[in-house]
């Protein structure tokens, strides 16, 4: 046994600069993996259940889908159902409604954590959106209804997405009715393994990447790291127009508010302005009347703001959540696999290493076999990295596919600012000229005729 490990190493020989080179790049550990991505063994494969495995036409890594595809494999709802216990707000509920499988269930924000959990689990090389924060300490009403709309986005996207819009864990925690949907979430994903132990194709992904694999995925990050600065800057003005608007709307509410208390004040005038008692008193009941239209002006601003919101800025946070997810995905791949393949390729240096050194200093066959199962083993789990590193790769460039697909949304966030902008600008116009007329009894003229304002000396009209 002992000439065949001598014949082994021998042969293994030429290998050694390349080994060396994997070990020095592996001396300095890295930060640790973003999310532990699950290393099985090559023998670890198992068959999923046929209807998952149907072999695409074509090449399996370019995708045909349309935006209007995606968008319309579902929309989901989330809705607060606050529930109180005693003076204080304890927990949050959510009635989370699915066109799709027609159905309406009750989930808590810890329900969305397990999902997931499960979907990296499962999907360890796909774009798994961020969840929001967990609510801290005081949270107020506005930072509830920020991460409604959050989880929204969250599970839309999910719903959306080809992968996992055909697994298990969405379907239960869209239709699952029954009681701890958590267990039933974790329960799915027992014994299953991730998409590479599922996928047929996971061990020829190598086959369908093309030759610039690298220098495209480079060039792609690029670009997705200048559109989200771009769509980040975006989305913080379209925020702050929304905002304006809402703003707008008090500011307008409260303007005819104050008209209303001077058109209503009681207090009587004094005696040497009695001449003017009558001029005074219709002033006051013109005055009354103008509130109602600067209400209405107000609520039409408002109704601007919220529309904008609703289907601007949450349009731009839903593609910035989509950029935000695969740029986290480049990173769990440089952090996940490719660390661990270095890594593995590290260890597998220092144990043949060793191997040589007992086989030259001992002739106890033992402890080289011993040394020879570990490398035998440690080749197994390189190959295994390595194949994965593959599969990573082909579904980052899939990925990379869905990104550009979702960037036709940027048409449809334009035109739901234009649309807004024109049907607000529109029906306040309206009112403002039906406003305009009503401004004519203010100014009472000779013999109480009512004439309208002439420009100031300084070019400047009191209208």
């Amino acid at each position: 046994m002992t000439g065949g490990v001598m014949d082994r190493l021998s042969g293994e020989a030429g290998a050694a600069p390349v080994a060396a080179a994997a070990e020095a790049e592996a001396d300095e550990e890295a930060d640790p993996p973003a999310a532990d991505l699950p290393t099985p063994q090559v023998s670890e494969r198992r068959d999923p259940h046929p209807s998952r495995m149907q072999m695409p036409q074509g090449n399996p890594l370019l995708l045909s889908y349309t935006l209007q595809e995606l968008l319309g494999r579902d929309t989901v709802q989330v809705e607060l159902i606050p529930e109180k216990k005693g003076l204080f707000l304890k927990h949050v509920e959510y009635e989370v409604s699915s066109q799709r499988f027609r159905s309406s269930v009750y989930r808590r924000y810890n329900d969305f954590v397990v999902l997931h959990d499960m979907l990296l689990q499962k999907f360890p090389y796909r774009m798994v959106p961020a969840l929001p924060p967990k609510r801290v300490l005081g949270a107020d009403r506005e930072f509830i209804e920020a991460r409604r709309r959050a989880l929204r986005r969250f599970i839309n996207l999910v719903a959306r997405h080809p992968p996992f819009s055909e697994d298990v864990a969405l379907r239960l925690f869209l239709s699952f009715s029954g009681p701890d949907v958590q267990n039933k979430l974790k329960e799915s994903a027992q014994c299953v393994g991730d998409e590479f132990m599922n996928c047929k194709l996971a061990p020829r992904a190598k086959d369908f990447l093309p030759a610039d694999i690298q220098t495209q995925l480079a060039v792609s990050r690029e670009l997705i790291r200048n559109i989200y600065n771009s769509f980040h800057k975006l989305r913080d003005r379209a925020e702050r127009i929304a905002s304006r608007a809402i703003d707008n709307a008090a500011d307008l509410l409260i303007f005819g508010k104050e008209l209303s208390a001077l058109g209503s004040d009681t207090t009587p005038l004094p005696s040497w302005a009695s001449l003017n008692s009558s001029t005074w008193g219709s002033l006051k009941q013109a005055l009354r009347g103008l509130s109602v239209e600067f209400a209405l002006l107000a609520d039409k601003a408002a109704q601007q703001g919220k529309q904008e919101e609703n289907d601007v800025v949450e349009k731009l946070n839903l593609f910035l959540d989509l950029l935000q997810s695969y740029k986290e995905l480049c990173e769990r791949h440089e952090k996940g696999v490719l660390h661990k393949h270095q890594r593995a390729l590290h260890k597998y240096s220092l144990t043949r290493r060793q191997m040589l050194s007992t086989a030259v200093q001992s002739r106890e066959p033992d402890a080289a076999e011993q040394l020879e199962s570990r490398i035998v083993e440690q080749e197994n789990a390189i190959q295994t990295l390595e194949l994965r590193s593959y599969f990573s790769l082909y579904c980052l460039h899939q990925e990379m596919q869905l990104v550009h697909v979702y960037l036709p949304l940027t048409s449809h966030i334009l035109g739901a600012f234009v649309n807004s902008q024109i049907q607000g600008h529109k029906e306040m116009s309206k009112v403002w000229n039906d406003l305009k007329p009503k401004l004519s009894c203010l100014f009472a003229g000779p013999n109480s005729s009512l004439t309208p304002p002439r420009p100031l000396e300084d070019g400047v009209s009191p209208q």
